[in-house]
């Protein structure tokens, strides 16, 4: 018994204006949310041949900040600087 081969294309003969119950976008707050995909500069991306060696480095500085960072030693400067334009709300 053969199967039967499914068209993918859509039939001429849908009228999506009168169909009713869809909602455009529903889910997609819910997707934006749960997405965490950073758009890497070339040069960056030509450094790290993969997303492991992406978080790999990643995970390196974290473990280098939060020692510093309990120890109660100022954060990098860049840190501050983002801290202090939240805070205030200018530019530096």
């Amino acid at each position: 018994m053969k199967k039967a081969q499914l068209n993918d294309d859509m039939r001429p003969g849908y009228d999506f204006a009168s169909m009713s119950g869809g909602v455009r976008g529903k889910y997609a707050k819910r997707v934006c949310e749960s997405a965490n995909v950073v758009m890497l500069e070339p040069e960056i991306a030509k450094a790290f041949p993969s997303e492991a060696a992406v978080n790999k480095a990643l995970r390196g500085i974290l473990k280098a900040m939060l020692p510093a960072q309990r120890a109660g030693k100022p954060v990098a400067k860049s840190r501050q600087l983002s801290k202090r334009r939240k805070k205030t709300g200018t530019r530096d």
